[in-house]
């Protein structure tokens, strides 16, 4: 552990987006950097992921919302960004890491991870998000852009069936993925330090030939 390289790195980033931000709320960004600072004391943050949360938290504050990070939603859930205007907003940030006991199924293993997420952090907030770096692809089901109404049982079931191989200990709840919702997907340019917000359809409008030509299909 490296606590003055940590502070150090949050510190640059929150100077580099303070640049873009209204002088009176610096400090709400600034609050979040404490945040993650303090994690990292107890060894619950890493650098890369933090930076990725500073990023997404920066752009919401832009825009009006209170901001905190690594919150508990439920006994069994900690969301990565918890944001407040009115209802709450999660985004849950993926970086497309795959444990090395799934190294010979890592597109499934992903794939339901992100369906899990969504069926899982969605019902504890008015709008959910994922948010990734602009190298990565997120996987996203076309079931999750259609109103619940919409959904084919036997699609929530084939969901269910993947997800099921993962998650046992609580298993995810066919009800849960039936009225699973996603707001928003968040591009985030690390680099140049900011996060750009895509509706669903667009963000699959994007990357779906991508995925079907690696026939990754969901």
């Amino acid at each position: 552990m490296d606590l003055k390289k940590f502070s150090n790195d949050i510190f640059e980033m929150s100077d580099k987006l303070s640049k873009n931000l209204k002088e009176k709320d610096i400090p709400k960004l600034n609050y979040v950097g404490r945040q993650l600072i303090g994690m990292y004391k107890k060894n619950l943050v890493k650098i890369n992921h933090s930076i990725l949360e500073l990023i997404c938290a920066s752009n919401l504050i832009s825009r009006g919302f209170i901001v905190e990070v690594e919150k508990d939603v439920s006994d069994i859930l900690v969301c990565d960004i918890f944001a407040k205007k009115g209802g709450g907003h999660i985004i849950e940030i993926e970086t497309g890491f795959t444990p090395p006991e799934h190294a010979m199924d890592t597109i499934d293993y992903f794939s339901a991870r992100i369906m899990s997420k969504i069926a899982r952090y969605s019902k504890h907030c008015s709008k959910f998000s994922l948010a990734t770096p602009v190298v990565g692809l997120l996987p996203i089901s076309k079931i999750f852009l259609l109103p619940p109404s919409a959904r084919k049982k036997e699609d929530v079931q084939r969901i269910k069936d993947l997800c099921d191989r993962y998650y046992k200990n609580p298993p995810i709840e066919y009800d849960d993925i039936l009225n699973a919702h996603l707001h928003s997907i968040y591009l985030i340019n690390i680099d140049k330090g900011f996060a750009k917000e895509l509706d669903p359809q667009g963000y699959v409008d994007l990357t779906n030939d991508l995925l079907e030509r690696s026939e990754v299909k969901y």
